[in-house]
């Protein structure tokens, strides 16, 4: 009775933060576009794409708190929304800091909703230098995983990367864009978001959860599907942990390689399929591989499970990209940086999680409460994701709970 009860508060913790996430794969991002100004050798010209719902969050600009932003509102804060902006922004060169002057504002709508676009001059007392440095602070003291997406236009090449409170600083050369750097800071992007997209995170655990553990079914070990139901079996640890590690690289290249697939795909624009789509497609996966802890159909070959469902999980990665205008040598080092950032991110979930799960595969534990209800509370979670991305709802009641 004691093991029933816990179980059940398990789930009903796993019910409760449910909401805490549910909205939130598309991260906090804003993008900032600088051009040189072939009539002014001083000014750069700024363009800067801020979603609405995060200068709410930090602002509170939905003045009567209806949930809805509208035009007046935002003009209404509009000399708040640019002191705050321009304050956490900084373009640097030659030892001097330019001054950041607002010029208009205006709305944009993104794949993720609309976005307040401020338009600005930074104006510099000499001639724009050949290398410029850019500290980009918004939203560091709100959003630990917030990232501005920096892309400097001048003489016809352009630069591209990745700021946020982790890595707030980087230097643009104006003539010969520095694309070793420009991967490095998209190599730290993917890691992030591999770390950061809790639905990225469970699908993979839900892949890993079974890894030590073998299958086992009565008799000649038949399959999970027999006389038109599923037939019972228990789950046996694996003797060693070569052959566990051998099947971990197996799911981890599969989903590698699906997903690389469709985020360059995305990024290219070659594909485009709605958010609401791919997102719930997203949740839905998660519920597949957990389900599949839980009544195994597919038992020897969880590769294909990976495969099948990176496709869908490469776009909701091309999100994070979905800001970049670049040519192709900067795409590839973007792409390439971000597709190795994700590897090297999963790569490190694996590393810390094998070890530990082998050791106590044996248990009861690990059988029951690990894989077990930890499959279950994965499940529940991904439901209510699914529910609220694919009919645009919230959950009553936890609203206020959900992050900004």
């Amino acid at each position: 009775m004691t093991i029933k009860r816990n179980a059940l508060l398990c789930v009903l913790a796993g019910l409760l933060l449910m909401p805490l996430s549910a909205m939130a794969h598309k991260e906090s991002d804003a993008y900032v576009d600088l051009h040189t100004d072939p009539n002014n050798q001083h000014v750069l010209k700024g363009q800067w794409d801020i979603a609405l719902r995060d200068l709410n969050f930090a602002l509170g600009i939905d003045s009567n708190h209806d949930g809805r932003i509208t035009w007046g509102e935002v003009q209404a804060h509009r000399k708040v929304i640019n002191r705050y902006a321009l304050s956490k922004l900084a373009i640097k060169g030659d030892g001097l800091t330019c001054a950041l002057q607002p010029t208009r504002q205006m709305i944009d709508h993104h794949t993720d909703g609309a976005y307040d676009v401020i338009l600005f001059d930074a104006v510099c007392d000499k001639n724009i230098p050949e290398k410029l440095t850019v500290v980009y602070n918004l939203f560091y003291d709100v959003d630990p995983y917030h990232r501005g997406i920096i892309t400097l236009h001048a003489h016809g090449r352009i630069a591209g990367a990745v700021l946020g409170p982790q890595n707030p600083t980087t230097s643009l050369n104006l003539r010969a864009p520095d694309r070793w750097r420009q991967f490095k800071s998209f190599v730290v992007d993917g890691m992030w978001h591999i770390w950061t997209g809790i639905d990225h995170l469970m699908f993979i655990m839900s892949l890993l959860l079974p890894s030590v553990l073998i299958r086992q079914y009565r008799g000649d070990g038949g399959p999970p599907l027999a006389a038109g139901r599923l037939s019972r079996g228990h789950w046996e640890p694996v003797p060693a942990l070569w052959p566990a590690f051998i099947e971990i690289v197996k799911v981890i290249s599969a989903f590698t390689l699906s997903h690389s697939v469709t985020l360059t795909l995305a990024v290219l624009g070659i594909v485009d399929i709605p958010s609401r789509v791919v997102e719930s497609g997203i949740a839905l996966s998660v519920i597949v591989a957990a389900l599949n802890n839980l009544y195994p159909v597919v038992r020897q070959r969880i590769w294909l499970i990976a495969f099948a469902f990176g496709f869908i999980h490469g776009l909701g990665f091309a999100s994070a990209l979905s800001g970049l205008q670049l040519p192709p040598a900067a795409m590839a080092a973007s792409l390439g940086g971000f597709n190795v950032g994700v590897e090297i991110g999963q790569e490190a979930i694996v590393l810390a999680f094998m070890p530990l799960a082998f050791l106590l595969r044996r248990t009861r534990f690990y059988r029951i409460y690990v894989l077990g209800w930890g499959s279950i509370i994965i499940i529940a979670i991904a439901s209510g994701w699914l529910i609220q991305r694919a009919f645009n709802i919230l959950i009553p009641g936890f609203s206020a709970l959900l992050p900004k």
